[in-house]
């Protein structure tokens, strides 16, 4: 079984995937170890730790040279978070999904919103031809990838994020998504009728508020992301590791 089809499997379980998000090869090969089975970059980890603003400021030809690097330092399927796509013209996206799957793919997220001086929503019937050229794309060429959808209304804090997500979803799955990634949502009620809106897998990411894994599995998500908060923890303790060891002039907490 290739690597795809295990992901698309890891998806279909009743328990969730919950997706080890790394930001270089070290904390890839860390989540393989710890035992995860599937593993995929944040692009605020990756963008933040290479010294870039999140947004689709890092280099594409780097994104892609740090796909190949981990997907050939682990045995378990990786997705990529690819933002908007790293263009608003449909040929070049299809072009960069070619060189993410050629460098081992298994997986995309791709957002419905673009970056900039403010995160603005695409019109979901505009976003909707992209997934379908999308997906055409891929059955001619023969090539396999996970298209795990993000809308934005929660991340964006709309007062009526609830519809808008219920409304794009059917936009989404009809267009060939594989998979819905919903970040920020925490209410049960809220992820609740997400869930209900569609046969699609649901994607929860990390929040404070999330209901339990426990409560997440009996409301039928199917995927929990860690986002940037494992980057996050890890640089808060080195840092307030370091400033330990200046402080004291000692080094044997290092040890």
């Amino acid at each position: 079984m290739d690597h795809y089809q295990r992901f698309l499997n890891l998806h279909k379980s009743t328990a969730p995937l919950l997706l080890g998000n790394c930001w270089d090869v070290n904390s890839a090969k860390m989540l393989e170890t710890a035992g995860y089975p599937a593993i995929g970059f944040s692009s605020h980890a990756l963008s933040t730790a290479l010294g870039y603003e999140d947004g689709e400021r890092l280099p594409f030809d780097l994104l892609v040279r740090m796909t190949k690097r981990v997907v050939s330092s682990i045995n378990v399927p990786f997705t990529v978070d690819m933002e908007g796509g790293f263009s608003r013209n449909i040929d070049q996206i299809l072009a960069n999904i070619d060189q993410l799957v050629d460098a081992g793919a298994s997986g995309i997220n791709l957002e419905d919103t673009v970056a900039g001086a403010a995160r603005e929503f695409q019109p979901a019937t505009d976003f909707a031809k992209i997934i379908t050229a999308i997906v055409d794309h891929l059955s001619r060429t023969n090539k396999k990838l996970f298209l795990n959808i993000r809308t934005d209304g929660f991340l964006l804090n709309k007062p009526d994020a609830l519809s808008e997500t219920l409304s794009r979803i059917k936009f989404y799955e009809k267009a060939g998504a594989d998979g819905i990634f919903v970040p920020c949502i925490t209410d049960r009620h809220d992820i609740e009728h997400v869930v209900n809106a569609t046969a699609l897998p649901i994607n929860v990411m990390a929040m404070p508020g999330l209901p339990d894994w426990g409560s997440l599995q009996l409301l039928g998500i199917r995927r929990i992301s860690m986002g940037p908060f494992l980057f996050s923890k890890v640089y808060e303790r080195a840092a307030a590791l370091a400033e330990k060891v200046w402080q004291e002039k000692n080094l044997t907490s290092l040890y």
